[in-house]
């Protein structure tokens, strides 16, 4: 709406003549209001702005050749941009002054402004960010904050009673109420871990990271993303998805306790399974996760899962394909024990698997080349169930000094290819480096950015 229709509707509003003021109550019955919860819940729900800076890198006509770069000297050139956004957050710890957001909120932020509905401005420290669920945890310095009380996401129905308060487009705190309406939300290619709820609830940009709460004004979720045709500017159209606050809250503890979330493994690919499938196995379902392959020592293996198994519900909650696994894996602390139900040759069974950590086989990087000795590298295997395992080779420490350190190699580094030919593990790399003997141009992946190493 432009400028000019909002003040010709301010105008169009004086011109009407006074109305009787509504009545307090009918028949003896007050009306309906939600102004007393949002009294309480209001204060707990802040307006986050942020300044920040993005780097890209300015590319020349064959500048990303390595050969190229290497006999032309060209020089890497990186833009860096200024900029800002806007969001919300939840007071979740009073005393200890955490807040609860979304990580795209605070990406790549140097300067976080926190502002209270009392007025108070103050600067927030990062806690810690989790991109794969797109949770983050920042904190401010400050007496006389209000928490927000936690409800059990779990226990949520559709159909529930809900609002959303948050700050859209940065005009200040708003509420939009509706109902949930839908649960586990997943596959929807917003973030790696997706167990959406999905309410009608008015959800705009800028209410990122705020509240969502039931109508005794708990805390049901996270606002984090609408569903929408117009891109960047989208608005509301009555399909918005929140974070259950029971696992908004989980990865919390674990970016406070440790600054990252510590994900495990579980040890078990497989596939989704079909109606066609469920008929060839003799069971009368219609999803479900089917074991195709099993690590050795896994905690699948432990369990006493077997291959051609056919996973149904975890924890007391369906399973329904590989999505539904990932997140399950992948939410889960290390330690966690997850009561599995199953079909095997058509009985049911129950086993119990406890997630364990991601187990790292580690070497010198001497072994590959002399110049990369004092670089501990690693064979990264990482589950993406339904896709099978991916299998790279990362840097975990490099000793300052060293010929690895000297060589431009640093800790997190990905040793993608060698002079072109993809790597994903130390035998792989040996066989490229045998028959490269004259130099070796080394692909590194560095965050997001790729670079080039002449080893000679």
């Amino acid at each position: 709406m432009s400028l000019r229709a909002i003040i010709f509707l301010g105008l169009s509003v004086m011109t009407l003549p006074l109305l009787a003021a509504l009545p307090v109550a009918v028949d003896g019955q007050a009306l309906p209001t939600l102004a007393p919860m949002l009294e309480r819940t209001t204060p707990a729900v802040v307006n986050i702005a942020t300044r920040g800076q993005s780097k890209s890198r300015i590319e020349f006509p064959l500048s990303t050749d390595p050969l190229f770069r290497h006999f032309f000297d060209i020089p890497s050139i990186e833009r860096v941009q200024e900029t800002s956004s806007l969001g919300s957050g939840v007071i979740i710890d009073a005393d200890e002054g955490y807040i609860l957001t979304n990580n795209h909120v605070i990406k790549d932020a140097y300067e976080i402004t926190v502002t209270l509905t009392d007025g108070r401005e103050m600067i927030a420290e990062i806690i810690g960010r989790d991109p794969d669920t797109d949770v983050a945890v920042i904190k401010v310095t400050a007496k006389d904050l209000t928490a927000i009380p936690l409800s059990d996401s779990s226990k949520i129905r559709v159909g529930d009673f809900v609002v959303a308060i948050g700050n859209p487009f940065g005009l200040g705190q708003t509420v939009t109420s509706g109902i949930i309406s839908a649960l586990g939300r997943s596959g929807l290619g917003i973030e790696s871990y997706e167990d959406f709820i999905q309410t009608d609830a008015s959800i705009n940009l800028g209410n990122s990271g705020g509240a969502l709460v039931n109508l005794r004004g708990e805390l049901v979720g996270i606002n984090t993303a609408i569903f929408g045709s117009g891109g960047g500017n989208a608005g509301s159209i009555g399909i918005g998805f929140a974070i259950p606050i029971n696992m908004a809250h989980d990865i919390m503890q674990q970016l406070i306790k440790y600054g990252e979330v510590k994900r495990g493994r579980f040890g078990a690919q497989g596939q989704d399974l079909t109606p066609q499938l469920a008929q060839a196995f003799g069971i009368s379902l219609n999803s479900g996760f089917i074991i195709t392959q099993i690590e050795s020592h896994s905690p699948a293996d432990k369990a006493g899962l077997e291959v051609g198994d056919v996973i149904i519900s975890a924890n007391g909650r369906r399973i329904r394909g590989s999505a539904d696994m990932h997140n399950l894996v992948g939410l889960q602390r290390i330690g966690q024990v997850v009561e599995l139900k199953l079909f095997r040759d058509g009985v049911e069974k129950t086993l119990s698997a406890e997630i364990q950590p991601i187990e790292i086989a580690t070497f010198d990087g001497g072994e590959l080349i002399p110049k990369l000795a004092g670089a501990e590298i690693g064979e990264i295997r990482e589950s993406r169930l339904q896709q099978g395992q991916v299998e790279y080779l990362q840097v975990v420490s490099v000793e300052p000094g060293s010929s690895a350190w000297q060589a431009g190699i640093r800790a997190g580094d990905v040793l993608y290819s060698v002079n072109k030919q993809l790597i994903r593990n130390l035998d792989e790399a040996l066989e490229v480096i045998a028959s490269n003997q004259n130099g070796l141009i080394l692909s590194i992946l560095r965050g997001d950015r790729e670079l080039f190493l002449l080893i000679k």
